[in-house]
């Protein structure tokens, strides 16, 4: 029987590009789930009809330009989402959550998000402990905001600014974004602000699209061994359930 993997896409732009490949690669059914369309992103805090998240093999929670701490602008999905997904992670659905999507693990299972001293943005090294997991990268970071761990998570890598991974059962956060190509950085920048919230920042975007486009293969790859690894080593872990 073919298995499925579920992206759950907050906003218009959050493609996941070689991650989705994989598992296409990799023989799932690729079925995705956008929360917040382009009509509406000034206006976020819509009102969903969600699917079943138990009727599918695998969880992608992708990430998203709002703060996974911000229940007053985006409550009326962030609140029943963070229901749904604690949900699955309890019933031993494996979860991979990226960026606002880690950020979001992180709170569901007992942990914190608030916005961090300073954003991460372009591509970084990371200090890993488990590099049969994840490599040092470098990976693309995108962010302002970072977790605090729950209390039962195995951090498997930081940089000085933020935790970078955790596991908790069948769960990996990752702070990082192994979903970057310059199609996707392209969707991003193209959103409204985009390029001036990144260049606010010190970061030039004709540095940042040159440097992208160059690393893609070597990027690409990474991310492709990340799901492999994923889903032999933490798919299968012993389920450690969270309650409150």
């Amino acid at each position: 029987m073919t298995k499925r993997v579920l992206f759950i896409e907050h906003d218009h732009a959050s493609e996941a590009g070689p991650i989705s490949q994989r598992f296409a690669e990799l023989g799932f059914e690729i079925n995705r789930f956008l929360i917040v369309d382009e009509a509406n992103y000034l206006t976020p805090n819509v009102t969903v009809e969600w699917p079943n998240l138990l009727e599918y093999d695998v969880l992608v929670v992708m990430g998203a330009p709002w703060g996974a701490w911000e229940d007053s602008r985006i409550g009326n999905w962030l609140i029943p989402e963070m229901t749904k997904v604690l949900e699955a992670h309890n019933a031993g659905i494996p979860i991979l959550g990226i960026c606002f999507g880690g950020q979001l693990m992180a709170r569901v299972l007992g942990g914190s998000v608030a916005r961090a001293p300073k954003a991460e943005l372009g591509w970084y090294e990371i200090q890993s402990d488990e590099r049969s997991l994840i490599e040092n990268g470098p990976w693309f970071q995108y962010h302002w905001d970072r977790w605090q761990l729950p209390a039962k998570a195995i951090e498997i890598a930081r940089t000085e600014i933020a935790s970078q991974a955790f596991t908790y059962g069948r769960t990996l956060g990752l702070q990082f974004h192994p979903e970057i190509d310059s199609h996707v950085l392209d969707l991003w920048l193209a959103m409204e602000g985009g390029c001036v919230e990144v260049e606010s920042e010190g970061v030039a975007v004709s540095e940042l699209r040159a440097q992208t486009k160059a690393i893609e293969p070597e990027s690409n790859q990474r991310g492709f061994e990340l799901v492999d690894r994923f889903l032999s080593k933490v798919s299968s872990a012993e389920v450690i359930p969270y309650s409150s």
